[in-house]
């Protein structure tokens, strides 16, 4: 019995694709345009356009991946799972999701108290000041 034990500690995990940081910024993306109750069309391009810019990626991929995003969030009961992923990445990268999620927030011209706390919740989770999420936010805005 110990050695099942064992053997399951040091097996190695296979890849699960929740932790690769395109799908874990897709899915706080998803979530963030829902986070106020409705999903306008202006956020559903702005998550679109985000991942697609930031990515490279073509519009069948970035369909696939906000797929697979939706379904990830929808099992999701918080961002922990999404956001572990991200604190290894470098700092430039995780000013970027901010800056994506920002990108997000404005996409309707309209900034509600939910969406402005989950980017600064985020903000905190994957290491990013507080300084440099409010000057995101006023670049965002003015854009």
């Amino acid at each position: 019995m110990f050695e099942a034990i064992s053997r399951l500690f040091t097996q190695t995990q296979p890849t699960d694709q929740r932790h690769e940081p395109k799908l874990a910024v897709a899915a706080l993306l998803v979530h963030l345009a829902a986070v106020d109750g409705s999903v306008k069309d202006e956020e559903r391009e702005a998550v679109k356009a985000a991942l697609m810019d930031n990515y490279a990626l073509e519009e069948a991929e970035v369909d696939q991946l906000i797929a697979d995003a939706t379904r990830r969030d929808s099992d999701a009961v918080d961002f922990y799972r999404f956001t572990s992923s991200l604190t290894a990445l470098e700092e430039a990268e995780r000013i970027e999701i901010i800056r994506m999620m920002w990108q997000v927030v404005f996409a309707d011209k309209k900034n509600h108290e939910l969406e402005d706390n989950m980017v600064w919740r985020i903000a905190e989770l994957i290491g990013v000041s507080s300084r440099q999420r409010t000057i995101l936010r006023n670049q965002m805005a003015k854009a």
